[in-house]
């Protein structure tokens, strides 16, 4: 289903609900702990015995992969047949941009919080770290985009292929680190497991994933069977998100997380009519459409309600800590995850309104020249750079600022702005 200058119905409901699972699962699965002055957290992963099954469903994040495929395909083919270049069509400022206002604000907040010794190091460095996780994705999906142009040609001449062929690579990579032992190298696949979903997106919008549809139903049981294979005979665990054991699978994917998201894909995009007949309503189209626009902001802000409410309510005793797992505990998830949808409602609102001028700039300084290549390439490679080491460490690694990783990110920026438009004028 196209609807709206050319928009896919079902891509845009998907990625609509993959973000809000995404936001209610880290809600659910997160205990706020305040136990003799320092407040903590912890993973309910790692201490109810049937949580790691409920990741089944809650993890989603290979759907926001794939529908992002399919919607930079459906830009850059558009703008390839117009002849534009690749460099002309790289669109990242429309990620940093917003990623850039979440870590000013944080890194304010940090500073204010530094300065006025509200809160020891430990503390502020276990919250830094704790609103700040959740920007993994950011550096692999900006490296996916700028090589969208260099992938979609390879799609064009493998098509299906080429997915498959980086999936064994994944297997490869895999068998080299969990088999064989060998340091470092399942970082690939950071790039590798999440491209494959990525690709599955450009052969969705090219049509030889779904048509006939006996090939996404394919892809769906023959993932649902080797998870299953993979799950019972191999060294993976159940949590289909991170869950502090030896082997996850996530940090880094694995392809155990491959052929869930095989499952999942092919689950959803079997069911495309029905997706299609859901959104045949104009106005639950619109109501999708309008939701669309925010998922970026939704994503990034909505952990900060996490450490409001646990500042407001733990120390002071207002919020029960019933153990975790515990019948008590279970029932307090339902208000729990209420109030802290309420407290993200405005907050989005504040910031998508607050976000309005950066919309107003223009998408580059200058038009693509020779050199816009090199910085574009360098410009997004520092952001990625920045934005993974604040994930992995935190905004405030050791309770204090981390500057060397601010201004990495500030000049990543400023090259990418100044590599030119990030699309021609027509």
């Amino acid at each position: 289903m196209t609807t709206g200058r050319g928009r896919n119905g079902p891509a845009d409901l998907l990625r609509v609900t993959a973000i809000g699972a995404v936001v209610v699962g880290h809600w659910l699965l997160t205990d706020v702990t305040y136990y003799d002055g320092p407040l903590s957290g912890r993973d309910a992963l790692r201490y109810v015995d049937w949580a790691p099954w409920v990741t089944l469903v809650l993890q989603v994040m290979p759907v926001f992969f794939v529908v992002g495929g399919y919607a930079n395909a459906a830009s850059w083919s558009v703008r390839r047949e117009r002849g534009e270049r690749g460099t002309g069509w790289v669109r990242v400022l429309g990620l940093l941009f917003p990623a850039a206002v979440y870590v000013g604000v944080a890194t304010a907040v940090v500073w204010g919080v530094v300065l006025s010794g509200v809160a020891r190091r430990e503390e502020l460095r276990e919250a830094g770290w704790f609103v700040a996780l959740h920007l993994w994705f950011l550096p692999v999906y900006l490296v996916l985009i700028t090589l969208t142009p260099a992938l979609y040609a390879l799609h064009l001449r493998w098509g299906l292929w080429l997915p498959a062929g980086i999936a064994v690579v994944a297997a490869v990579v895999d068998t080299l680190s969990l088999g064989a032992g060998v340091p470092g190298v399942d970082a690939a696949n950071y790039l590798l497991v999440w491209g494959v979903m990525y690709l599955w997106g450009f052969s969705w919008y090219s049509g030889s994933l779904v048509r006939p549809r006996i090939r996404c139903a394919a892809l769906g049981a023959g993932g649902a069977v080797l998870l299953a294979a993979l799950l019972v005979w191999g060294p993976f665990p159940v949590a289909m998100i991170g869950a502090g054991t030896r082997v996850g699978n996530t940090s880094p994917p694995t392809v155990a997380l491959l052929a869930f998201a095989a499952a999942q894909t092919g689950l959803l995009l079997t069911a495309g009519p029905l997706l299609d007949r859901f959104l045949a309503r104009p106005a639950r189209w619109r109501r999708v459409s309008r939701a669309n626009t925010g998922v970026l902001t939704v994503y990034l802000w909505h952990m900060v309600p996490v450490i409001a409410v646990a500042v407001a309510l733990y120390p002071t005793g207002i919020a029960p800590q019933p153990t975790i797992g515990s019948g008590a505990w279970l029932a307090l998830r339902v208000p729990w995850v209420a109030l802290l949808a309420v407290l993200l409602v405005p907050l989005v609102l504040l910031m998508l309104w607050a976000q309005r001028p950066l919309r107003r700039l223009p998408p580059g300084i200058g038009y693509p020249r020779r050199w816009s290549p090199v910085l574009l390439g360098v410009g997004t490679l520092a952001c990625a750079v920045a934005l993974a080491r604040f994930a992995a460490a935190g905004f405030a690694p050791g309770g204090r600022l981390a500057w060397p990783v601010l201004l990495v990110l500030a000049a990543g920026l400023a090259l990418v702005l100044f590599s030119g438009r990030e699309t021609a004028p027509a």
